[in-house]
C-alpha cells in the first residue's frame, strides 16, 4: 500500500470500464477511498450509477467532487463527423461532455483541495489533442479536448503553491474491452507496429502522474508516436 494515498478520497468519473476502472482499482489497492461514477455496476467497488446526460445527475457529481482529494475524469464521448455534418446539438453535447463538465468538476474540487493543501487532478484528452492541430473528421470533439490543455496549464499555474497538481493524458488507440473485433482490427492496422496500447500501460502512466508532486501542468501523449501518416 502506498502511504501517499492512504485515506485519500478519490473520485473517478467514467470509471466503470476500461482505463477508468483500471485506475480506480489501482488507487483502491494503494489505499485510496475510491468512488466511481458510471453507468454499469462493478463488483466490490463503490459505484454511483448515473446517466451524465441528465443535468440533475451532473449536479450530484459536482457535489461528490467537492469533497475529493483525487479527481480523475476518464469520460469523454467521441463523435466522428466532418464539420458540415456536425449539428448544433452535437456541438453542444460534445463541448459540454469533453470540456465544460470536466472544467466544472475541477472548479468544484479545488476549494477542498486548497483547504487540505493537497490534491491530484488527472484529465483525459483525445488522440493528438495535446496541442492545436487540424482534424478533418472529428473537429468538434478535438476542439473540446484541446481546450483541456489550457485548463491543465491554468490549474498548475495558479494552484501549484497549494500542493495541487493537474495533468492530462492523451491516449492513442487503446485495446479497450469495449471494442468489437472489427474495430480492434481496424485500429491495429492504423497503429505503429500494428499493436494497440494496453489499458495497463495507460494506467501505469496515470498512477505515475497522480503520485508525482513535481509533474504539474503536463499534457502527455501516450500513443507510440502515432500520426496520420501511419494510416
Amino acid at each position: 500500500m502506498d502511504v501517499l494515498f492512504s485515506g485519500k478520497k478519490a473520485l473517478i468519473v467514467g470509471g466503470t470500464s476500461g482505463i477508468g476502472l483500471s485506475i480506480a482499482r489501482e488507487l483502491e489497492r494503494e489505499g485510496a477511498l475510491v468512488s466511481i461514477v458510471g453507468r454499469t455496476a462493478v463488483s466490490g467497488m463503490d459505484v454511483s450509477l448515473l446517466d451524465l446526460n441528465l443535468s440533475q445527475n451532473c449536479v450530484k457529481v459536482l457535489e461528490m467532487a467537492g469533497v475529493c482529494d483525487i479527481l480523475v475524469v476518464a469520460r469523454g464521448p467521441f463523435m466522428q463527423a466532418t464539420l458540415d455534418e456536425t449539428t448544433p446539438e452535437a456541438w453542444e453535447s460534445l463541448v459540454f461532455s469533453n470540456l465544460v463538465f470536466p472544467g466544472q468538476l475541477v472548479s468544484a474540487a479545488l476549494p477542498s483541495m486548497r483547504s487540505n493543501h493537497w490534491g491530484r487532478i488527472l484529465l483525459f484528452g483525445g488522440t493528438r489533442t495535446d496541442r492545436i492541430r487540424g482534424f478533418r473528421t472529428n473537429a468538434a470533439y478535438a476542439a473540446a479536448k484541446t481546450g483541456l490543455s489550457s485548463l491543465v496549464l491554468s490549474v498548475a499555474e495558479e494552484y501549484a503553491k497549494e500542493g495541487i497538481t493537474c495533468n492530462a493524458l492523451c491516449p492513442g488507440f487503446v485495446d479497450s474491452p469495449l471494442l468489437d473485433s472489427t474495430e480492434r482490427i481496424r485500429l491495429q492496422q492504423k497503429s505503429p507496429g500494428a499493436t494497440l496500447i494496453s489499458v495497463r500501460e495507460v494506467t501505469e502512466t496515470a498512477l505515475f502522474l497522480i503520485k508525482s508532486a513535481a509533474i504539474n501542468g503536463t499534457v502527455l501523449r501516450i500513443d507510440r508516436g502515432w500520426a496520420p501518416s501511419f494510416v
